[in-house]
């Protein structure tokens, strides 16, 4: 960030591109036609190493199938699922050849959250001592399965367990996806209409909810007829104001959000909503300006023009990814200048396991939000917020007191729902957040390496 501070950002228009899927050998025969088509992209996702050497044939080195390989079976929390949009979108201007195009692939950022290797974690700090595989303590807070009441007037509906594409950070490891060798998932054990129902009932019974944000997993994968008739319940309740659809999809998979009747269907709902005057908005998960290209600002464009009222954007910093202020900015106004869609927040990433490698420290982020600053229009400069456990969301300058040299702060809660470590939290109730131990001075490391942090 110093060496930042000396080199302003100077903002260029630049255009989104598609990078040229058919310079993957696997794909020099696919037409426009069917890259655009959402059921050819799902059937052809890479799932595993063989996949991703019929499309990159030679291109890739045996070292990164092996460092691939070493970290399924040592610590990805997430399955391999990565669509054909996603994968064409790294290291897109490499130079052909194994050695140039290995270091091109292994050194892009997409690549980094949503294909970790081996070699991307932490020799010594893989997982933080602290780090839960329910970070955020989702499941202790379901008023119903899958139905988190987390805030006083909000909730969130986890309607399914998959999503189209998997990132390595994610912060619902713990349930959403097929296990790995590290991690036997929760899962979801009702019918997805018994669990609807039960959602459906308890927002009845519980007025004072007025926002929903309908998640899972992605919202892509639910069948479309089957969302919509569940939204088109949602905006029976008085008592709902605010409907939020969650999908990492119009990024991953935006073909999806392009489909006939997936814009019909949204125009449908977005009329219902209008009409009673209830907010209806799509959140996504962009981390870096590679994956916005003009597919996702045809798809976030199509939902606009079907009626939602805005498309947001809800990245995680990352580092090696995104955790710099040209990596945010060049982000942001390909976001919101090129693709219409805003910034919103960028979270630190999560305490889950085996994900040191990708988290900020505190100041950083700090630093981070401050750098932000007076470049985007205010209400499209995004909130980087610590999305403490037990607490919720905070801007990370609200941290009530911050130990740097051991990396703790705390964070204090103003409302008491959901429960907190000894019973239902209080307002006024401090509880703990931790910066990545690799990013201490060597007071802190030692501190936590002597195992006094976990007293």
């Amino acid at each position: 960030m110093n060496g930042e501070a000396s080199r302003p950002y100077v903002y260029t228009r630049r255009p989104l591109v598609e990078p040229d899927w058919r310079r993957l050998p696997g794909w020099r025969g696919v037409g426009d036609d069917l890259w655009r088509d959402a059921q050819w992209q799902r059937a052809h996702c890479v799932k595993n190493a063989a996949q991703l050497r019929a499309v990159v044939g030679d291109l890739l080195q045996e070292s990164f199938y092996a460092d691939l390989a070493a970290d399924a079976q040592r610590f990805a929390t997430m399955p391999t699922l990565l669509t054909p949009q996603l994968l064409n979108v790294m290291a897109p201007d490499a130079v052909t050849g194994p050695a140039s195009f290995t270091e091109a692939f292994l050194a892009d950022p997409v690549r980094r959250y949503m294909l970790p290797v081996c070699s991307d974690r932490h020799p010594e700090w893989p997982s933080h001592p602290l780090a839960r595989r329910d970070s955020l303590h989702e499941a202790e807070m379901w008023a119903v399965e899958g139905l988190t009441h987390r805030y006083p007037t909000k909730v969130l509906a986890e309607l399914l367990s998959t999503c189209p594409q998997y990132c390595g950070h994610c912060t619902r490891m713990d349930l959403v996806g097929t296990s790995t060798p590290q991690v036997v998932k929760a899962g979801l054990a009702l019918r997805p209409v018994d669990r609807q129902e039960l959602m459906l009932d308890y927002l009845k019974r519980t007025p004072g909810v007025r926002d929903v944000v309908v998640s899972g997993g992605d919202v892509a994968n639910v069948p479309w007829p089957r969302l919509e008739a569940f939204l088109l319940r949602l905006l029976e309740l008085e008592s709902v104001r605010d409907i939020r659809l969650a999908t990492k999809a119009l990024v991953g998979l935006p073909q999806h959000w392009l489909r006939p009747d997936v814009v019909e269907g949204v125009g449908r709902v977005s009329a219902v909503a209008r009409a009673r005057g209830v907010n209806l908005a799509v959140h996504t998960h962009a981390n870096h300006v590679r994956s916005v290209t003009p597919l996702v600002a045809e798809a976030a464009r199509a939902l606009l023009d079907a009626g939602v009222r805005d498309v947001r954007n809800q990245g995680v910093l990352l580092r090696g990814v995104n955790a710099t202020q040209a990596d945010l900015l060049d982000l942001c106004f390909a976001l919101q200048g090129e693709a219409g869609i805003l910034p919103y927040y960028f979270y630190l990433c999560d305490m889950i396991p085996n994900a040191e490698h990708w988290r900020t420290p505190l100041h950083q982020a700090q630093r981070l939000q401050e750098a932000l600053m007076g470049y985007l229009p205010g209400y499209a400069t995004p909130r980087i917020v610590c999305d403490v456990p037990y607490v919720g969301k905070r801007w990370v300058h609200q941290v009530a007191e911050y130990d740097r040299e051991r990396g703790v702060s705390h964070w204090t809660g103003n409302h008491g729902v959901g429960p907190g470590r000894d019973g239902p939290s209080a307002p006024g109730d401090r509880f703990p957040f931790y910066d990545p131990i690799d990013t201490l001075p060597e007071p802190g490391r030692l501190w936590w390496a002597r195992g006094e942090g976990r007293r």
